[in-house]
């Protein structure tokens, strides 16, 4: 027996036991190439199981409450949670996420699980706690292209809406016809509206689904803008805040009737009941009103860029990955382009017979 043994940089000696003095060699020079190219791992980091890992790095991340919680969920559903990090498999990542799929999570949910999975794969590799993730090249579920499965409402059915919520419409009117998401609408303050500029400002959100949970903290990354709205947006909210009494500029501008802020129960409550009495179907969301909203500044000829700053993305890339299906395509513009085109060479062949009192022909 040959014994190959090596003391890595905290003096702490590895020793392995081989039949041939040429496999003794081959594994310490993998050794020493692998400390050389900076990719050498201690063969006891991996022994740390996932929880415990998973737990020191979600505490040093600087995350939002909201994203947290997503991460924790994610970390806390895979089958490994006990085991050595090192001693995952890239075929037990796989059996998860066709796991995850199989019980009907939604194909979109279980990327975004993947997603914070694969993170605390790739700090632990960074972290020389494994040599390599095992959750890379991992397939995630299809995800159904925007133009497939994104709901626009129609103009009889805002008007179903808007005639069905009762209090809750200020609400839907700031989410319909100023984009904003459920939390930021939640969010509001008094002091958020200029009624002579016609703007509304976004500068935080609601986080939790119950009163116990429910949280103010900063928009998404890149969401904080000012929203650029019309007159009769502002009536409606003026009539709203004087119906409520509100005069100091950090009241909450929509509240529940108990005076609280709304949450993502609280108003999907709320939402369900109007639903219902429009008679929409089930797959209408209140996020809907929020798409609505970007389509109708996309039909009425809003660049990219417009289109971005008024929904709050981060990038104008998010922008065109969501709605890049509703923009004109370039065969439209081809076909709009010509039709102009010929209609102008219609025009004056017309205007020469009208001239002439006779067709034009030559040859």
């Amino acid at each position: 027996m040959w014994r190959a043994r090596y003391r890595d940089a905290d003096g702490r000696e590895h020793a392995r036991h081989f039949k041939l003095k040429r496999d003794a060699q081959r594994w310490l020079d993998e050794v020493t190439t692998s400390v050389v190219t900076g990719q050498y791992v201690d063969p006891r980091a991996g022994e740390a199981s996932w929880d415990e890992f998973t737990r020191a790095w979600m505490d040093r991340q600087t995350w939002t409450a909201g994203t947290r919680e997503a991460a924790q969920t994610a970390i806390q559903s895979v089958p490994w949670k006990g085991d050595g990090i090192g001693t995952v498999r890239p075929s037990a990542v796989q059996s998860w996420v066709t796991g995850e799929t199989k019980r009907g999570l939604a194909p979109t949910t279980v990327r975004t699980r993947l997603n914070y999975v694969q993170m605390a794969f790739r700090a632990a590799v960074l972290d020389k706690v494994i040599p390599s993730s095992p959750a890379i090249g991992i397939k995630p579920p299809r995800v159904r292209k925007a133009e497939a499965t994104m709901k626009i409402l129609t103009v009889d059915q805002i008007r179903a809406v808007l005639d069905a919520a009762g209090d809750f419409r200020p609400f839907v009117e700031v989410c319909l016809f100023a984009g904003l998401r459920l939390g930021e609408a939640a969010g509001l303050q008094l002091g958020d509206v200029n009624f002579l500029a016609r703007t509304i400002d976004v500068r935080r959100q609601v986080q939790g689904s119950t009163i116990a949970t429910t949280t103010v903290v900063l928009p998404k990354y890149g969401s904080e803008r000012t929203v650029y709205v019309p007159s009769e947006l502002m009536t409606v909210l003026s009539a709203h805040v004087a119906a409520h009494g509100l005069t100091e500029p950090d009241e909450p501008l929509i509240t529940t009737p108990l005076g609280r802020l709304y949450n993502r129960n609280s108003a999907g409550e709320e939402w369900r009941r109007i639903r219902e009495a429009s008679g929409l179907p089930a797959e209408i969301t209140l996020h809907t009103l929020r798409h609505t909203f970007a389509s109708n500044l996309i039909a009425s000829g809003c660049d990219v860029v417009t289109v971005q700053r008024a929904l709050g993305h981060a990038q104008p890339s998010i922008t065109l990955n969501t709605y890049s299906h509703l923009w004109p395509s370039a065969e439209d513009r081809t076909r709009a382009a010509t039709a102009a085109f010929m209609a102008s060479i219609a025009d004056s062949a017309d205007s020469l017979r009208t001239e002439t009192g006779k067709p034009q022909v030559s040859g």
